[in-house]
């Protein structure tokens, strides 16, 4: 899978969300929607593990933590970016999500944790902040960004 059959099953999920409110309720709709062990899950997860090994996804590093941004913000994805990191047992950047965060957690080690959740989706509201923090292992974790806006904290 290359960039953009990668973005297009992306846009399968952003097409299905679009203008949904960042809350807890789209947070049980894409586990119910995309679960976990379901395809469209399984497919994004593949291709982030073959686009992280092939150099295509998380080109950059800084801090033990290698990530990138795989999809600006566009019409493709509904307004959302795409971006997705590599992180294992370490603590990130405190950053805010002045429209939300939509995280997508595929663990590369059955027992590692994205913010203290096991695989599947998370969501944090307009205006939220966090430490993203990997524990018990490695993970990959997938970020859409509505408009493609993050702030970090200095």
């Amino acid at each position: 899978m290359g960039i953009e059959t990668f973005q297009s099953t992306i846009a399968v999920i952003t097409d299905a969300i679009h203008g949904m409110p960042l809350d807890k309720a789209l947070e049980a709709y894409l586990n119910q929607e995309f679960p976990a062990n379901g395809e469209i899950f399984n497919e994004i997860r593949e291709a982030c593990v073959k686009g992280t090994e092939e150099g295509w996804l998380c080109q950059q590093e800084a801090g033990g933590i290698r990530f990138g941004r795989a999809v600006k913000p566009g019409q493709v994805t509904a307004g959302f970016s795409v971006d997705v990191v590599h992180m294992a047992d370490i603590v990130g950047p405190h950053h805010s999500h002045p429209k939300g965060e939509i995280d997508m957690i595929m663990p590369l080690d059955t027992a590692a944790r994205f913010d203290g959740h096991a695989e599947g989706w998370l969501v944090y509201p307009e205006n939220s902040a966090h430490k993203p923090t990997v524990s018990d292992g490695a993970a990959l974790i997938l970020y859409l960004l509505p408009d493609g806006e993050i702030r970090f904290s200095r």
